[in-house]
C-alpha cells in the first residue's frame, strides 16, 4: 500500500495550509492541496512545492479551462500563466508535460484528481476524471498521450487524490450506466433508448445489474429507484488496469471530499463553485 503525506506550509505568520502528497510521486514536485489554501491559483501554490531542481524562477505554470471532456492537451501548445496579465484558458480536461520543469494543473470539487509520473522520462500529465471524462476514458487518452512521447506503462506511476467516496455519490441509472459501460470489451453496449425513463428501459436495468453483480464493482445499491451510487476512482483504477497497470503502480488517496468539509469543497455538499487544486513538475530526466 502506497503512503500518503501531509505537508504543512506557512504562508503568513497566522496562516497555515496543507496538501496531500504521494509517495509512489516521490520523485516529482506534486500536490492536491485543500480548501485551506482557497481562493490561491496555480501561480502562486507552485511556489509552495519543493523542487529538487534549483530554479532561477518558478516553474512555467499551466491550467486549463475544464468542460468536463477527454481533451488531452500538451503543455507545449499552450501559453504559460502569466500572473500579471489575464490569459485566455484552452478547454479541455487533462495535460501532459512537453519538457523539463513544467508545472501542470487541474482542479476539482468532487471529481477525481489524477496526476501521473514517468520514471523513466521525468514527464507527467494531470487529469480532471469527472463522470463525463471518465465515461469518455480521459484517462487512457492522457496515457497514450504519454505513450506517444515515448512512455512504457511500466514506467508509469499514478496518484489517484481525494474525490467524492463511491458510498456518498448518487447517480441516476443512466450515468452509472454510462460509466460502467467503459469496462467492457463490446464496441457498442445496447442499453436501449437513453431518453426514456429509466423505468421504462429493461435493457438499461439489466445492464446496471450486471455491473452491480461485477467482482469489487464501481457501482453500489442506493435505496431510491433508479438510482445507483458510483465510485468513480475505482472506475479510473478498473481502466487503467485494462491498459496494463499493475496495483503498486497505483495509489488512492484515502480521503472523500463530501465527508471532509474542513479540508475540502464539495459541490454535491455545498453546491459552491469553489475549487482545490492539483499539481505535479515534470521532471529533469531525457524528455
Amino acid at each position: 500500500m502506497q503512503t500518503w503525506r501531509w505537508q504543512t506550509v506557512g504562508l503568513q505568520a497566522e496562516t497555515t495550509g496543507a496538501y496531500l502528497t504521494c509517495d509512489l510521486l516521490k520523485d516529482w514536485a506534486h500536490g492536491f492541496f485543500t480548501n485551506q489554501l482557497w481562493p490561491r491559483l496555480p501561480e502562486e501554490l507552485v511556489s509552495l512545492l519543493p523542487l529538487e531542481v534549483p530554479l532561477e524562477t518558478c516553474p512555467p505554470v499551466y491550467r486549463l479551462k475544464q468542460v468536463h471532456g477527454n481533451r488531452v492537451l500538451r503543455a507545449g501548445e499552450l501559453v504559460p500563466i502569466d500572473p500579471g496579465l489575464e490569459t485566455s484558458l484552452a478547454e479541455a480536461d487533462g495535460l501532459v508535460s512537453t519538457v523539463a520543469a513544467e508545472a501542470i494543473w487541474v482542479c476539482t470539487a468532487d471529481c477525481t484528481p489524477i496526476l501521473i509520473g514517468d520514471l523513466a522520462t521525468g514527464q507527467t500529465a494531470a487529469v480532471h476524471a469527472g463522470w463525463r471524462g471518465t465515461s469518455t476514458k480521459i484517462l487512457p487518452v492522457a496515457v497514450a498521450q504519454m505513450q506517444a512521447q515515448g512512455s512504457q506503462i511500466a514506467d508509469l506511476r499514478v496518484a489517484i487524490g481525494p474525490a467524492i467516496a463511491g458510498e456518498q455519490y448518487q447517480v441516476s441509472e443512466t450515468v452509472a450506466a454510462q460509466v460502467g459501460a467503459t469496462l467492457f470489451a463490446e464496441a457498442e453496449l445496447d442499453l436501449g433508448n437513453q431518453s426514456e425513463p429509466e423505468s421504462a428501459s429493461p435493457r438499461l436495468a439489466d445492464f446496471c445489474q450486471r455491473l452491480l453483480q461485477m467482482t469489487d464493482s464501481p457501482v453500489l445499491p442506493d435505496p431510491q429507484p433508479g438510482r445507483l451510487r458510483l465510485d468513480v476512482p475505482k472506475v479510473n483504477v478498473l481502466q487503467l488496469a485494462q491498459l496494463g497497470f499493475e496495483p503498486d503502480q497505483i495509489a488512492i488517496a484515502p480521503y472523500c471530499t463530501y465527508q471532509n468539509p474542513d479540508l475540502f469543497f464539495s459541490y454535491r455538499r455545498d453546491q459552491q463553485k469553489k475549487v482545490q487544486w492539483s499539481g505535479i513538475v515534470s521532471g529533469t530526466r531525457s524528455l
